[in-house]
């Protein structure tokens, strides 16, 4: 009977654990077009299935991610008013991509390692699409 007992908590648990883990939640970036003459620019939410990174690439028409202009640290769920600090000049016109990296397969943990192309803090993909949107700097 414990034996039971145990078996059934244990799938309790496991199963509360898996549902905690994807609560419905679909990972997203929402920003708009917005004025970076400040040096940031801000994702209004972000929702992500773990600890990660907001990352702002630049792009262009073709939308392929670009180099790397900035990025913020982000916690597991929804987060409003992320803003991420530049590290290069944008111009107004510009065009960025704000995405979701994960923390995963780097050296260290809370440190940004991601370069273009690596798998190190890279794009998160689920169903094998980017979790991004595209802004213009005013």
């Amino acid at each position: 009977m414990k034996t039971l007992i145990s078996l059934t908590a244990v799938t309790i648990l496991a199963a509360g654990t898996a549902l905690a883990e994807n609560d419905g939640m679909t990972p997203m970036v929402k920003a708009s077009d917005q004025d970076v003459s400040n040096g940031i620019v801000s994702a209004e939410m972000i929702a992500a299935p773990k600890n990660g990174w907001l990352v702002v690439h630049r792009t262009d028409s073709e939308m392929k991610p670009g180099p790397v202009v900035g990025h913020a640290p982000i916690r597991e769920g929804e987060t409003m008013d992320v803003a991420a600090i530049l590290t290069e000049e944008v111009a107004s016109g510009d065009m960025l991509m704000l995405m979701i990296h994960s923390e995963d397969g780097g050296m260290e943990t809370g440190i940004f390692e991601y370069t273009l192309g690596a798998s190190e803090d890279g794009p998160i993909k689920p169903d094998g699409e980017l979790v991004m949107t595209v802004i213009t700097a005013e």
